[in-house]
């Protein structure tokens, strides 16, 4: 069964900053501290990233997965699905970036299956602390690139 949340954070940045931050897939590295490593494997005709290999601490191990990028309501909304996982059946999520008056609401969105049976207790745990670190993260990185 697959784990859903949702999970909003303000940042002191413009929406334009943050969507240059969330695209810019080859600097996560540089300040998502749970990624390892990231390969843009495929991009479209205008340079952004289609197809992006992560690998990512999860769960006391690394893992590996593909999510396939879909810039269809970009720059207010940035959606992604997994097209190859070891340790994830599927997983699926988004940005939702709205302007404020004090700079940028981002809405985490992402919904993951496990391959191996997990107590959902610690999946609930686990996907919120994903959640939280991510947004955090993203937030200190597009307040000190502004």
């Amino acid at each position: 069964m697959a784990q859903r949340a949702t999970v909003s954070i303000m940042v002191n940045a413009t929406p334009d900053t943050v969507y240059r931050v969330i695209t810019d897939f080859s600097n996560y590295v540089n300040w998502f501290s749970d990624l390892k490593r990231i390969d843009v494997l495929e991009r479209d005709n205008e340079g952004r990233a289609l197809a992006v290999q992560f690998r990512a601490a999860a769960f006391g191990r690394s893992t590996t997965y593909v999510l396939r990028y879909d810039y269809g309501r970009a720059p207010e909304q940035l959606s992604w699905i997994q097209t190859s996982g070891d340790i994830t059946a599927s997983m699926k999520g988004q940005y939702l970036l709205q302007a404020t008056d004090t700079g940028t609401k981002v809405t985490y969105d992402l919904e993951v299956e496990l391959l191996v049976p997990i107590p959902q207790f610690i999946k609930s745990r686990a996907a919120h602390r994903i959640q939280t670190q991510a947004l955090d993260e993203l937030k200190a990185r597009a307040e000190s690139v502004q």
